[in-house]
């Protein structure tokens, strides 16, 4: 049926609903609205407009239900699908709503307000080819406003078709020549054009523009500094493209001037001394022998520059032999005397070559034995603290090589020298966490932040510390001192989308055994990744408007490789971990429901609740705190907050510790949806290959399966992991009970063999192996956990992993950590046998210590004078 026609009075009605909506006049417009439908029952754009004010004033549900009865009502309706659009936008189903906006272009095609939301989310979603053809109409429906020629052309550069960008980019450019001495917009746009010009590899033509437009000549490019960048990058591309030896000759000279110029200014930008020995030919990654003194050389001639240090660094890297001894006792005896903490981070690329690490050790001992004994001859004239902060950077040095007990020496004297030092105790927490004790670690680490309670950083570091050691609720007291009043820590944290806090808590708990609330933080962590993806949607036309091009296509560039942050990966690795261990054991999630209440849960539960009144209260002090403003608002302004937003309110958690989580039904597709589109994105990441793999082997997706293993083969082979997984794909496609059918069966089977040959059995397969990596305690677990696909007794495997107790392997704590695990996995009654021995054989560790000794390690640091809960209180953000 047709939907009804207004009369002409009342479509004047209609126009006034549209611009009371436009204006915000909600309450207005629904009474306008229902003016229409008493007369009109079944006008369906009359029902979605008013069912998109009702969303705008909170009645969320009833608001949505009009708008689709409205839509069924006229489904020919630009407006009505307009609507749903702003419905689905507001809430992030970007692509749905995409679609339901090219609907309302098919029956209003010229609508200006719905191209440009199109087009907005064309680039949200990445439709570009789309993009330029809603670019087309826009610039065709106002070719007078110069924000769509640069809209049209950022889309052209989108869809990766330059030459078309150029082409527009040079005509907006034509008739915007009347624009002001000072015009940034302006400045920016030739910029863009330039780097177009770049990436389409002419690079004479965007020399020649950028020095046309030259400030100094009198030019429109405003940022002398990244123009002479830019110059200075293309002149020494021109260098590299084909010419004659003049052509390369001048072009050299000239790229040598810009980049000397722009040392004149930032003596210490590395990426300028980079490029200003790549224009010689020379590399500073891969200095070889026969440009190593000409590299020098250049490097040299900024030595006396005031406060330069970079030139010194670069030196250090390029040098080797008696050349670099000649130069890093300088470098060191300057950053000694001036007491430079990050001296040994600023080392430590150096420490990739043996005899640079050796020469930078024999130098430092040899300071410190000479400053450890004043000269009779100058008396003491060196200051004390050029003593310490020798033994402080050794101290670093030797924990960096693992050997622990030294560092842990050095530092107690260097703490009886000056034990007020904040630095030292943080070095000492990490010489501890390295060599495997968390809790000892976390103790050092709050007697930093006892030394300087002020101090955000080590305060945050001793948090993570705490968490390291399990001890979660000392952890929030100490993050609960700097965030906001009346929320709890965690609360708050996650508000502020603190990775370093996420993660660790989210790791702290699965190591303590409670996979429901730590796959609760991976998934906060997946919600934070999302947030930066819709963040990014208010920047796709406020960038164009503001011709802010370059910075905005590198964001984009960013958000689509955002996902392979390591934070995600770590979380997306994690989270797949426990679905499968939930899915592979079918009594792990209701083991993890709570008990019957004890008194150890009463005071849990009392605990819970206190934060949860505490976060309440915050709450409602803060919503008192906006009733106050709102009654000093004027009557103008008061009208305008009655409309709630498109937003959907932020739905309560009801599960916010995750047990009815880790009873889903299908926790396999769980994790596959978290890995969606990570091995295109990290390819090169053999947890992500293995992460994948133990998804779809358990859905019986074996071609993608033995894809991933073909994959992480390709980037080691020799990986244990990979050498257990080979052998559980081979067991378990044999073992079907029917063989696969092609054309899948004949693929899966050559690709299998091409990893492990088919006249190559199990056993001798995992034989050679661990021939192969006889001194590997890894390589001894993958054997293991081959041996027990294999069927082989308890014993055996047993026997197997006990191998790595004895000579030649070369187990450390964190191996031999790994082998324990995999003995309580198994549930081998031999566990405990094997922690004793490893206790023993790490004395720094205490991973290795029984449960009550962990227990009574965190109550001594609780019932110690050094409780988080001391110290001067840091100021509360609100």
């Amino acid at each position: 049926m047709a939907p009804p026609t207004l009369a002409q009075k009342d479509k004047k009605l209609f126009a006034d609903l549209l611009s009371q909506y436009e204006n915000r006049q909600l309450t207005k417009g629904r009474k306008t609205a229902d003016q229409i439908l008493k007369k009109y029952p079944e006008h369906g754009e009359t029902m979605c407009m008013k069912g998109l004010i009702l969303v705008h004033l909170g009645q969320r549900d009833e608001g949505i239900n009009l708008v689709k009865e409205g839509m069924r009502k006229d489904l020919s309706s630009h407006i009505c699908w307009h609507v749903w659009a702003l419905i689905q936008k507001s809430e992030h189903k970007y692509e749905d709503a995409l679609k339901s906006y090219i609907q309302a272009l098919k029956f209003d095609k010229d609508n200006f307000n719905i191209l440009r939301d199109t087009a907005v989310l064309q680039t949200q979603t990445r439709q570009f080819e789309g993009l330029v053809e809603t670019r087309h109409n826009l610039l065709r429906l106002r070719p007078y406003n110069r924000h769509h020629w640069v809209g049209l052309a950022v889309a052209y550069q989108l869809n990766g078709n330059l030459a078309e960008a150029k082409q527009v980019l040079e005509y907006t450019e034509g008739f915007l020549r009347n624009v002001g001495s000072y015009d940034v917009e302006f400045s920016e746009l030739l910029m863009y054009h330039i780097r177009i010009l770049e990436d389409m590899g002419d690079f004479q033509s965007a020399v020649d523009m950028l020095e046309s437009h030259d400030r100094t000549k009198g030019g429109s490019v405003l940022d002398r500094m990244a123009g002479t960048e830019v110059k200075a990058r293309l002149l020494t591309k021109l260098k590299e493209s084909n010419a004659d030896d003049d052509q390369k000759t001048a072009w050299t000279e000239r790229a040598d001037a810009a980049w000397r110029w722009l040392l004149s200014q930032n003596a210490d930008g590395y990426e300028y001394y980079k490029g200003f020995l790549a224009n010689q030919g020379i590399d500073l990654a891969n200095v070889t022998d026969e440009n190593r003194e000409k590299a020098l050389e250049m490097l040299r001639g900024y030595f006396n520059v005031q406060f330069a240090t970079a030139p010194h660094r670069l030196a250090l890297h390029v040098a080797t032999g008696q050349e670099f001894k000649d130069l890093i006792k300088p470098y060191l005896t300057n950053a000694l005397t001036k007491g430079i903490p990050s001296l040994f981070a600023d080392l430590k690329p150096l420490y990739r070559d043996p005899a640079k690490r050796q020469i930078i050790e024999d130098t430092v001992e040899e300071f410190r034995s000479t400053l450890a004994i004043p000269s009779p001859s100058t008396g003491d004239s060196v200051e004390p603290t050029t003593h310490l902060w020798a033994l402080y950077l050794l101290a670093q040095h030797h924990s960096y090589l693992g050997r622990h007990k030294q560092a842990l020496e050095i530092l107690d004297v260097a703490i009886a020298h000056t034990p007020t030092l904040p630095e030292l105790y943080m070095t000492r927490a990490r010489a501890l966490k390295r060599a495997g004790d968390p809790h000892g670690a976390a103790r050092a680490m709050n007697d930093a932040r006892l030394l300087d309670g002020q101090d955000r950083f080590i305060n945050t570091k001793t948090g993570k510390y705490l968490l390291r050691a399990g001890m979660v609720t000392e952890a929030d007291t100490i993050f609960s001192k700097f965030t906001r009043g009346g929320a709890s820590a965690a609360v708050d944290l996650e508000e502020m989308q603190a990775m370093h806090y996420l993660v660790e808590q989210g790791d702290s708990y699965r190591r303590a055994g409670k996979l429901n609330l730590a796959l609760k933080k991976y998934y906060v962590i997946q919600k934070v990744f999302e947030s930066f993806r819709e963040d990014q949607y208010e920047f796709h036309q406020y960038s164009v408007r503001k011709t802010i091009l370059n910075v905005y296509t590198e964001m984009l560039k960013w958000e689509d490789n955002v996902r392979s942050h390591p934070g995600f990966i770590h979380a997306a690795v994690a989270t797949v971990q426990i679905w499968v261990a939930l899915y592979d054991d079918a009594t792990l999630g209701p083991s993890l429901q709570p008990a019957e209440t004890t008194a150890s849960d009463v005071s849990s539960k009392k605990a819970i609740n206190k934060a949860k009144k505490a976060a309440r209260k915050g709450t409602a002090r803060r919503r008192r705190c906006k009733q106050q403003k709102g009654r000093i608002l004027s009557a103008a302004t008061a009208t305008q907050t009655e409309d709630k937003g498109l937003e959907p309110p932020r739905l309560r958690d009801d599960d916010p510790e995750g047990l009815k989580l880790v009873l889903a039904e299908d926790p396999l597709e769980r994790a596959d949806k978290y890995l969606t589109g990570l091995s295109e994105l990290v390819p090169q990441n053999m947890d992500i290959c293995f992460a994948i793999y133990d998804v779809a082997i358990r859905r019986k997706k074996y071609l993608q399966a033995v894809r991933m293993l073909t994959r992480a083969h390709s980037l080691d082979s020799e990986h244990p992991d990979l050498h257990s997984r080979i052998a559980h794909l081979r067991n378990t496609v044999s073992s079907l009970p029917e063989p696969i059918p092609a054309p899948v069966g004949p693929v899966l089977a050559e690709s299998i063999a091409s990893l492990l040959p088919a006249e190559v059995s199990l056993e001798l397969f995992n034989s050679q192996y661990l021939q192969k990596h006889s001194s590997s305690p890894m390589a001894i677990v993958a054997h293991a956990k081959v041996a027990q696909i294999l069927k082989a007794p308890q014993d055996e495997v047993d026997s197997i992993l006990f191998t790595t107790l004895k000579e030649p392997v070369q187990l450390d704590h964190e191996a031999a950590f790994a082998v324990l695990s995999y003995l309580k996995e198994m549930k081998s009654p031999r566990a405990e046998e094997f922690r004793i021995a490893c206790n023993d054989r790490f004395e720094l560790s205490t991973l290795f210590r029984s449960d009550e000794e962990i227990a009574a390690l965190r109550r001594s640091f609780t019932e110690s004078g050094e409780s988080p809960a001391d110290g001067e209180a840091l100021e509360t953000v609100i």
